[in-house]
């Protein structure tokens, strides 16, 4: 990390304000009109107190304005910026999401292709069509083993890049919701060295900046853009994210005005606040912060692996055997030996044990953990599963992670095909040849298996009958059985 002046870093321009704004308890006569809190229902003021209300503010010039600011949130994203290194950062209130739309809009124009792994987030459909690029899909691999889908490598991306040279920008998630870290240096070396831009959803990935026992961050490996949930593994607010811009092919007063046109004009002041709490604190303090929480992660892990033998914590070690690496702050639990689905026991931990975890499917438990994490979460979590393993068994199940070739025509853009009403609905038997006109999604994997303006394999059509005849629940299904798709017509 770049040497920085605590000093400096020790500053929070926007709490600061925001505070001191509070603590005057100014007369009111701007929005939001529970008026400092003073209306707001009684039993939620009980719990919280009525101070925190006092920062739900909106925009005049001592606070700041989101979409043009020169005060105090202007001198909060410098911060942000200086903190990871790069040239500018923009504060999200929109979470991710947001995020991830506004770089495919800020980096492609129409028309244009962009490579994508298959598995990324709902949110990277909304960017796709929003900005009307062609995506190039590549399809991710899965280990059956460990029961894994892994991000996009080197060699997929260098492969999609000497096919389709025309590429405009390539797109990576990374890590996984697993903690999965790709090649992100050498991808990065490699696309610059074409002209491509590389925009990352590093969404799970806002902390891998301040320990250097954490995987390379994309804002160290260079990418042109990157977005990063500050809310999911720092101590920002829910919807608290930043956009990183560090590039030389894009331009950066295009970045902001289209972050403007997709955020609210009446952002909430106590997000922002959080974002630039939080930075403060993971600059200060995150080096000794997540040596603690790896501490303890490993701690978990390695009690799990050793003493319940139903159940598997994957290591960093198995990861990178496959050409990756791995946040160790994410606990991912196979849990397929038991005879129970992930889901059934992430109810358990629930109604049993007081416990909630992030994400479950047929075949894991993820646990992610954060700045704030204890050890006493992870040994209640441990002390549950342990109890688990011995009260509930179930059946065997034959139940393999898989997916099918999903290497499709793209017949249309998906944004053509989605602005469209010449569309009508298939069964899943007659689909086949069909161009799509929506997205299909099981869970597991989690990965579209039907995008807008592709065609639609026999092979596809299969694997979605046969998620429909184990209940699997597709999302982006209309009805409560998935019977029909969705189809363009001309």
């Amino acid at each position: 990390m770049k040497k920085l002046s605590n000093s400096v870093q020790s500053r929070a321009p926007l709490f600061d304000t925001l505070l001191s704004h509070a603590k005057r308890d100014v007369v009111s006569f701007h929005c939001p009109g529970h008026k400092n809190g003073r209306s707001v229902d009684k039993e939620l003021k009980d719990y919280t107190g009525e101070n925190v209300f006092k920062f739900d503010l909106t925009v005049f010039d001592e606070v700041d304005s989101l979409h043009d600011p020169v005060g105090p949130i202007n001198k909060a994203q410098e911060l942000m910026a200086q903190t990871y290194g790069v040239e500018h950062s923009l504060f999200l209130v929109n979470g991710t999401s947001v995020g991830n739309m506004a770089m495919f809009l800020a980096a492609c124009n129409a028309e244009d292709s962009i490579i994508i792994s298959r598995n990324s987030h709902k949110s990277v459909m909304a960017g796709i069509i929003m900005s009307g690029v062609w995506p190039i899909w590549i399809q991710p691999k899965i280990d059956q083993n460990l029961d894994l889908i892994f991000n996009s490598t080197y060699d997929q991306i260098k492969d999609a890049l000497d096919r389709y040279p025309e590429t405009k920008a390539v797109f990576i998630t990374s890590p996984t919701y697993s903690g999965v870290v790709t090649e992100l240096g050498k991808i990065v070396d490699m696309c610059h060295r074409r002209g491509k831009a590389v925009l990352v959803d590093e969404a799970h990935g806002s902390h891998l900046h301040f320990n250097k026992q954490f995987p390379e961050s994309a804002v160290d490996a260079g990418a042109d853009l990157c977005v990063q949930s500050t809310h999911k593994t720092l101590s920002a607010m829910s919807q608290g994210s930043v956009l990183h811009f560090n590039s030389k092919l894009i331009d950066f007063n295009r970045v902001k005005k289209i972050v403007s046109m997709l955020q609210t004009t009446s952002p909430n002041y106590l997000i922002l606040a959080t974002l630039d709490l939080a930075r403060r604190q993971a600059f200060l303090h995150g080096e000794e912060n997540f040596d603690r929480v790896i501490k303890i992660a490993e701690w978990g892990r390695s009690c799990i692996n050793d003493n319940i033998h139903l159940m598997k914590c994957f290591t960093r070690q198995e990861i990178r055997k496959f050409g990756f690496d791995l946040d160790v702050t994410k606990l991912t639990v196979n849990v397929t030996k038991t005879g129970l689905s992930g889901y059934e026991i992430e109810n358990i931990l629930v109604k049993e044990y007081n416990i909630q975890l992030d994400y479950a499917d047929l075949f894991n438990l993820v646990a992610i953990m954060g700045e704030g994490s204890a050890k006493s979460d992870v040994e209640a979590f441990v002390k549950a599963l342990e109890n688990i393993s011995k009260k509930y068994r179930g059946k065997q199940k034959n139940w393999i992670l898989r997916i099918p070739s999903l290497a499709t025509e793209m017949v249309m853009r998906p944004r053509d095909v989605f602005l469209s009403n010449n569309t009508k609905k298939v069964s899943l038997k007659k689909a086949i040849g069909h161009v799509a006109a929506q997205a299909l999604t099981p869970y597991p994997p989690g990965i579209p298996v039907v995008i807008p303006g592709e065609r639609i394999t026999s092979e596809i059509c299969d694997y979605l009958m046969d998620m429909s005849s184990k209940d699997i629940r597709v999302s982006g299904q209309e009805t409560e059985k998935l019977k029909t798709v969705k189809v363009f017509t001309n």
